[in-house]
């Protein structure tokens, strides 16, 4: 040990005696909890960034300074020492490591490979905990949370920088990744794809003009396409108990007693891509084929009514039933409702539950009969009239999709909620804030990583990723993770080895976490 590694250790220990004193001297005998919480925290990052010091000077210590053979059988002799920066979520370090060189080969720094650094100066923590917070926040206010909580400066391009390159490994990870047990898997499997707008900036813009005039905007949108595939048990309804949910109308206790519980998504994957509908609906095809087999009884696609989407559903994936999403449907009818009654008409909503269950009931050309009659009919407005003939042109053209009674009956799902949410959630939600303006490359590797996070794989793709940059970087295997190391790292809590920690002093039990919460899946809460 070196005497460097000495000096370190004196600090440790000296600061651990600040720590206690801290919490158990004279000041804080007078302290309140929140001063005492916060400081503790500040003493505890830097504690942990004399630790972290401490680790990186050992193992250089421990690092052969004699000359080493590469694998091409060349001899590299030793150099120098060399110093890298670290920017661990404790702060930045210094890590000097022995640097081995021979003259018109080059050089190599073997303690990086051991350490599995990456090419940049940023940790894998501290890089997975600001891109975990990138992908639901704005880059600025992800550097805002980092300097607040942990007194780190990242700047919103390394932050963007991050992202892009740790979103690289994300198509190879699921191309990679096995399907789902067929065990765990219901026996309808739905795939449903939309498409969501995202603002982005001109690529060539033209000289931007002091004022803007009346419908110009400073950038354009691009349509993401966003598909979902996953399987769901199936849950048999009549199209009056839709109907009753569907309008929020009291069901009869005989229809509530046979009301089954309702069915949840199976290994739902999500994706979204500005590469266009092929490209899109070619991965889920990618996404389906190994899921598909004899344990699955029914193939449902959904989607709206918009005809280059359901040709190209079609075309992709044959062997489904491709259904009209249910509320793109009704929507329609509100929009006859609305020009026939008013918004306001106290008799829109009957009206509304009578059309639905018709179109529920696969009674939907009677309805196109009904409404082609009143479009020619010249005691309604001309409005009145045009929104009729489009509703019933519009269930012409999409009734071969519209069978709803058997789709019922067979306990299929017929809302496309899943990808509708998704459209809002997954896209919307974080690329259409005030003044957003993407590039296409950038909302793309965000939308990579976005569902990486959405899909629950966020833990194992970054366990991926970092291999593949190892192998990319050093030609060699990942290290594998020591047993003490994964101790420390599996273990949540202190008091979980010691559960009367608490109650030998009268106090309530301090809960075990819940694998299940949502609080326990972030970085920080290991």
């Amino acid at each position: 040990m070196t005497s460097n590694s000495q000096t370190i250790i004196q600090e440790i220990r000296q600061e651990f005696e600040m720590l206690l004193d801290f919490v158990s001297g004279d000041q804080a005998q007078q302290a309140t909890a929140d001063q005492i919480e916060r400081g503790l925290f500040k003493l505890l990052l830097a504690l942990g960034a004399k630790l972290l010091l401490l680790f990186f000077a050992m193992r250089s210590d421990i690092c052969s300074r004699e000359a080493i053979s590469t694998a091409a059988g060349d001899t590299l002799a030793y150099e120098r020492d060399t110093k890298r920066n670290y920017y661990s979520i404790f702060g930045k370090l210094p890590i000097w490591r022995p640097y081995f060189y021979k003259p018109g080969l080059g050089g190599e720094i073997p303690l990086d490979a051991a350490l599995a650094l990456g090419e940049d100066s940023y940790s894998d923590l501290l890089r997975e905990i600001s891109e975990y917070l990138g992908v639901y926040n704005v880059y600025h206010k992800t550097g805002d949370i980092l300097a607040r909580l942990l007194g780190l400066k990242v700047s919103t391009g390394a932050i963007e920088s991050n992202m892009a390159e740790d979103a690289a490994d994300v198509e190879s990870y699921y191309a990679q990744k096995p399907a789902p047990d067929p065990a765990e898997e219901a026996e309808i499997l739905v795939v449903q794809a939309d498409g969501k707008g995202v603002p982005l900036v001109l690529e060539a813009p033209p000289e931007p003009p002091v004022r803007l005039g009346k419908g110009q905007k400073r950038g354009r949108k691009k349509e993401a396409m966003v598909t979902s595939v996953y399987t769901i048990a199936a849950q048999v309804r009549t199209p009056q108990s839709v109907v009753d949910s569907f309008f929020q109308q009291s069901p009869t206790a005989s229809a509530r007693q046979q009301s089954p519980s309702r069915s949840r998504p199976q290994h739902k994957q999500i994706w979204a891509t500005l590469a266009g509908k092929d490209a899109a609906l070619t991965r889920l095809a990618d996404q389906v084929a190994p899921r598909d087999g004899e344990h699955i009884g029914h193939r449902v696609a959904l989607c709206d009514g918009y005809e280059p989407l359901q040709r190209r559903m079609s075309k992709y994936f044959p062997d489904f039933t491709l259904i009209l999403d249910f509320i793109h449907a009704d929507e329609y009818l509100w929009e006859v409702a609305n020009a026939l009654l008013g918004e306001q008409h106290p008799q829109r909503l009957e009206w509304m539950a009578e059309y639905t269950l018709k179109i529920l009931s696969s009674q939907t050309d009677q309805v196109i009969a009904t409404f082609q009659q009143m479009a020619q009919d010249q005691q309604y407005k001309a409005k009145q009239r045009a929104q009729l003939a489009k509703t019933a042109t519009y269930f012409q053209r999409n009734l071969p999709y519209m069978d709803y009674a058997t789709y019922l009956k067979r306990g299929w799902p017929i809302a496309s909620g899943v990808i509708e949410g998704a459209c809002r959630h997954f896209v919307k939600d974080r690329c259409e804030l005030s003044g957003m303006r993407w590039t296409q490359l950038g909302v793309e590797n965000l939308l990579r990583l976005r569902a990486v996070a959405e899909n629950g794989d966020w833990d194992d793709y970054h366990q991926f990723r970092k291999r593949q940059r190892h192998r990319r970087l050093y030609d060699q295997p990942y290290p594998q993770q020591l047993p003490l190391e994964m101790q420390a790292i599996e273990n949540n809590s202190s008091f979980e080895s010691r559960p009367d920690a608490a109650t030998s002093q009268g106090l309530d039990p301090i809960p075990a976490p819940d694998d299940q919460a949502g609080y326990y899946h972030l970085p920080l809460a290991v």
